[in-house]
């Protein structure tokens, strides 16, 4: 039986206007960014079709903003399509709009989360002492030593292991700047810093794990519908129990997102549909295993020309 996965992008897909087109030509996607706007007690859905790109690439309103425009996807397909699958994954913040498509979370609990947990990830470190930057060329365990090397009593770890050798780091400024500045000497092809506003994934943000923690604490936690195989620990979780420590953790844990992708290979996944803006889930997803292929669909051309065969 042909199996097929979810996958969910993270921030860095976003751009303004997405979602604008789709909400025009879909009652459903209308609905989602009219509930998104209900839930966060402003309008996310201006936001993501007007920007201003200033605001937009803001922590607090990419998050909700991307959550928003991926599951507007998921339910135009659904309702015209009838869409089923077998296994949902997201990158980073696409964890939680996986959750979301798994039946998990609902919508409305989801995106007021993320609005926060952006907020509590800007506030966890001050502006400009904390970086991340990616490394190309170098394995897990080079980029693991780079960073002991470069750390210096300060934080500098692993953020997201993408794949095809390129691995994000994530610390204090001065530490992802020594890390740079070895890193082609420690035999990386390339190391460039990121333009992000906090490290995340490191432990600099455990602040906003624990506002996190406290945030889930009321929030019910649905059956899982299909399993989501999470970041943290690249497994295909079912059991809704462990969904908020999952989530909590992830704040601070690497994204092991190469290892996801190979555990979904491994459960026979043969399709994938990257629903949301842009295509950078199928570009990671390539670079891992060329043989899953990854179609994207975000716009209303791509809902109305999608076929499950």
């Amino acid at each position: 039986m042909t199996k097929t996965a979810l996958l969910f992008p993270g921030q860095g897909s976003q751009r303004v206007g997405m979602g604008r087109d789709l909400a025009h030509d879909y009652e459903p996607a209308r609905r989602v960014f009219e509930q998104a706007d209900d839930a966060l007690g402003f309008a996310i859905s201006k936001i993501c079709f007007d920007g201003p790109e200033d605001k937009l690439t803001l922590t607090e309103f990419t998050q909700p903003a991307i959550l928003t425009n991926s599951i507007a996807v998921l339910r135009s397909l659904e309702a015209e399509h009838g869409l089923s699958f077998d296994v949902t994954a997201g990158h980073s913040l696409g964890e939680w709009t996986a959750l979301v498509a798994a039946g998990a979370l609902r919508f409305a609990d989801a995106v007021r989360l993320v609005n926060l947990r952006g907020q509590a990830m800007q506030r966890a470190v001050p502006a400009g002492e904390g970086a991340m930057a990616a490394i190309m060329g170098l394995d897990e365990a080079g980029v693991q030593a780079l960073c002991e090397q470069a750390a210096e009593g300060e934080v500098c770890a692993p953020a997201n292991i993408n794949g095809g050798n390129q691995i994000v780091i994530s610390g204090a400024t001065a530490a992802i700047d020594r890390a740079v500045a070895a890193a082609k000497g420690a035999g990386a092809k390339r190391a460039v810093k990121l333009a992000v506003s906090a490290p995340f994934h490191c432990s600099l943000m455990q602040p906003a794990a624990d506002e996190l923690a406290d945030a889930l604490a009321p929030i019910e936690v649905g059956p899982l519908n299909v399993p989501v195989v999470a970041n943290l620990d690249a497994e295909p979780n079912s059991d809704s129990a462990r969904v908020k420590q999952l989530l909590i953790e992830q704040v601070t844990g690497a994204v092991r997102w190469e290892d996801s992708v190979k555990v979904l290979s491994g459960m026979d996944v043969i399709r994938a549909f990257e629903l949301g803006s842009g295509s950078v889930v199928r570009g990671l997803v390539r670079r891992i295993d060329r043989n899953l292929p990854v179609q994207t669909i975000g716009e209303p051309h791509e809902v109305r020309e999608f076929t499950a065969e």
